[in-house]
């Protein structure tokens, strides 16, 4: 199956995929794009009873969940442009080919499957590790009841994987009529002996090329030295959404996803959008031997609690 353009969403009938076909459509109005809901009703668990009775009941059910799910959609965009997709196929698989030619894809933080406590369900972290573009996980609250909308905020390292990230965050701004707030840490950043300065300017650069493309958005830089996990969570308390890259300037080469991307992923308390290279063998500069040494270190730190999270999810 071929990707089809415009704005993607997964859902199952949960809550959390609730959460992600609102926020697909609020997309597919702002952006007049068209917008596919996709249903995917043949889990690899059902392959071992190998009985097509159990596989009919399966798809029966898959078609009146997704037909209950066109309702709102319709209702807002109208029928011609929600398409639906109902696919014999693991969920993850389907909307990660789909993504390679959408817009963005959306999805909830959870589905039926997920283990309490979990903050990050299986589709979530598959399109999160190897979407291509923009995945938007939905969770928390964007709408405050109440309140002015907050802002977008956008996590941003100077490196060149940051303009994505620039890129999609001032359009995400100025269709909501959003301030934006860019941050950029250094803590974690390649070269803290002597670096710090590069980044900064680097960071300057990067801001001044998109606010002359975008003069009607307000925004705010703010530059910390710090951990960028903290600032971002901080920084994100009341956002509509956080936007960060998949991978910044160190990290492994041919890891899928940064350790920051992999926090903000897990505990953001907004929608998250990370930022995806359209090809993946095109990611990011190489990094330095200085960042290496660094970045096997934190890598190693993290392997556990990895394991843990990709092995435990539902």
């Amino acid at each position: 199956m071929t990707g089809i353009e415009g704005i993607v969403t997964g859902y199952d009938g949960s809550p959390g995929s609730h959460e992600a076909l609102r926020w697909a459509v609020w997309e597919a109005e702002a952006r007049r794009a068209k917008l596919t809901v996709c249903l995917a009703w043949a889990p690899h668990y059902l392959e071992v009873l190998r009985e097509e009775r159990v596989y009919d009941l399966a798809r029966q059910r898959g078609e009146e969940i997704l037909e209950g799910g066109l309702q709102y959609p319709r209702s807002i965009l109208g029928p011609g442009r929600v398409v639906p997709v109902l696919a014999r196929r693991a969920a993850g698989e389907l909307l990660c080919e789909q993504s390679r030619t959408a817009e963005l894809v959306a999805v909830g933080s959870h589905g039926h499957g997920g283990v309490p406590g979990l903050h990050l369900g299986s589709v979530a972290w598959q399109l999160a590790c190897r979407g291509h573009g923009p995945v938007v996980i939905a969770r928390g609250q964007w709408v405050h009841p109440n309140q002015n909308p907050g802002p977008v905020v956008a996590g941003v390292d100077g490196s060149s994987a940051s303009h994505a990230v620039l890129e999609f965050a001032f359009r995400e701004a100025e269709l909501r009529d959003a301030p934006l707030l860019a941050v950029c840490a250094q803590m974690d950043a390649p070269g803290i002996f002597g670096n710090a300065y590069r980044i900064a300017e680097d960071f300057s650069d990067a801001m001044n090329g998109q606010e002359k493309e975008h003069p009607a958005v307000a925004v705010t830089r703010q530059l910390e030295v710090g951990s960028p996990r903290a600032a971002l969570l901080t920084a994100s308390a009341d956002a509509q959404l956080l936007v960060v890259g998949s991978r910044g300037r160190g990290g492994l080469d041919n890891m899928n996803l940064g350790s920051v991307a992999v926090a903000m992923a897990h505990y953001a308390p907004c929608p998250i959008a990370v930022i995806r290279p359209r090809d993946a063998s095109k990611l990011y500069e190489a990094p330095s031997a200085c960042a290496g040494r660094h970045s096997r270190f934190a890598f190693s730190s993290w392997r556990p609690w990895l394991s843990t999270c990709w092995f435990g999810l539902a």
